[in-house]
């Protein structure tokens, strides 16, 4: 995603122009207290957080372009920072969550924003002196207590992303309104591309799910109804669970349209409170929501759930070990703002609570690159669709904060700090009575 000075629509200016300040957007301080607000950092802590992001950003491919002060840097995406003592303040204070704050209050931008967080995310783990790294306990903000997902907290937690709005969604997505990585058969792809890759993924996982004429199919996680339509197109018989009352009700209608209410029931219900035994069972990007305090029972679900003989598929989007383990505690932006109560696992993480839960994976397939595809296509709709996004009574603010999740998001993707991936999952086979294989 890097850009040249020779890419650049003044190829023969050595250095980019920072762009006048563009209007701050409007901000309601009863909906965004924390935008309009800032935190009240400490001017020596300011100063002390400038040097150390300006040391930062100046060993990284980016240009920067601070207030009015002459524009710094070799190569790649031009940052442009159009309230300097704010930005700083805010990281100094919330760090990535002052970052993203920042970005909804329309205090920097980017070129390429994509391009641009590409960089940063690639650089992470070095952007923070070491020293301040071993400190990490001592300035993290540690998530809150009430997002913890209990029944009633994960209740909540689903509803402040999947229940915004029926109507959003379908701005962005796809007419199979399937909001997960999708598989493409090239790359890049065009927006025509996306529904069939969107199939293509559904029915990998149905595939190894070994979901076919008769199946008795769980689904944990609905989303709008496109996985269990496929599942019912072959025959089987589908329950499919979920916490969004939006979600369920298109679903339905969905499923009704086409003529699979018989085959078809979709439940409000929480995976843990889920009764009755299958031959399969799909998860499709659920994981994420669970937390990890609850990971161990939601392993112990699945295994509890499965026939004997049965097949889990899930997919889930994953990150380096080493990473889970550094944040797991930590208050992320996208925690404030997106995905309330969230932890993206690793893939150590999973094989190592499966297989507490007497279970293994058999198979595992990772497709990051897919994902900044899936990823690149709804960021480039919503932008397009801003306006109507705004009809439907989500203000500027909102539409910042959407463009920096999706662009954070594809971004974490291409740098390779994110992954996603296809994980079969089967019982683990019971030693023989003397002990020796079976």
């Amino acid at each position: 995603m890097k850009t040249s000075v020779s890419d650049r629509t003044e190829p023969t200016a050595a250095v980019p122009a920072a762009a006048p300040a563009p209007a701050h957007p409007r901000v309601d301080a009863a909906t965004w207290p924390d935008v309009v607000r800032g935190p009240r950092g400490s001017a020596a802590r300011t100063a002390v957080t400038r040097r150390l992001v300006q040391r930062a950003l100046a060993a990284l491919p980016l240009w920067i372009a601070l207030g009015d002060a002459p524009v710094t840097g070799a190569e790649g995406p031009l940052v442009r920072v159009h309230d300097p003592e704010a930005f700083f303040r805010r990281i100094g204070t919330d760090g990535l969550i002052g970052f993203g704050e920042s970005y909804m209050a329309g205090e920097w931008e980017a070129d390429d924003l994509v391009g641009a967080l590409t960089v940063l995310a690639a650089h992470l783990t070095s952007l923070v002196p070491r020293p301040l790294q071993r400190l990490r306990g001592a300035w993290a903000r540690r998530r809150p207590s009430a997002q913890r997902n209990t029944l009633e907290g994960a209740r909540q937690n689903i509803h402040r992303h999947y229940d915004l709005s029926n109507d959003l969604f379908a701005l962005f997505l796809d007419p199979t309104m399937t909001y997960s990585s999708a598989v493409f058969r090239k790359r890049p792809a065009g927006w025509s591309d996306l529904a069939a890759a969107q199939h293509r993924k559904i029915d990998r996982l149905l595939d190894l799910a070994g979901v076919g004429d008769g199946t008795r199919l769980l689904e944990i996680g609905t989303g709008w109804g496109e996985l269990a339509l496929r599942a019912a197109a072959r025959g089987a018989r589908v329950v499919s669970v979920t916490l969004s009352q939006e979600q369920r009700d298109l679903a339905l209608a969905r499923i009704a349209q086409a003529g699979h209410a018989d085959r078809v029931s979709v439940e409000l219900c929480d995976y843990r409170q889920v009764s009755g035994r299958y031959d399969a069972v799909v998860s499709v990007e659920m994981i994420e929501a669970v937390g990890e305090d609850y990971w161990p029972v939601y392993f112990e679900t699945l295994a509890r759930l499965l026939l004997p003989g049965g097949r889990i598929a899930l997919q889930a989007i994953t990150m380096p070990h080493a990473r889970m383990l550094a944040t797991r505690t930590t208050y992320t932006w996208i925690h404030k703002y997106i995905f309330p109560g969230g932890l993206i696992p690793s893939a150590e993480a999973i094989e190592q609570h499966s297989a507490a839960a007497g279970l293994r994976v058999r198979e595992n397939d990772g497709f990051g690159g897919h994902y900044a595809e899936t990823l690149r296509l709804w960021r480039e709709r919503f932008t397009q669709r801003s306006a109507e996004v705004g009809v439907l009574g989500f203000d500027p603010v909102f539409r910042r904060m959407w463009e920096f999740y999706l662009a954070y998001s594809e971004a974490g993707f291409r740098a390779g700090y994110l992954d996603v991936r296809q994980l079969l999952l089967t019982r683990a086979a019971a030693p023989a009575p003397d002990g020796g294989p079976r």
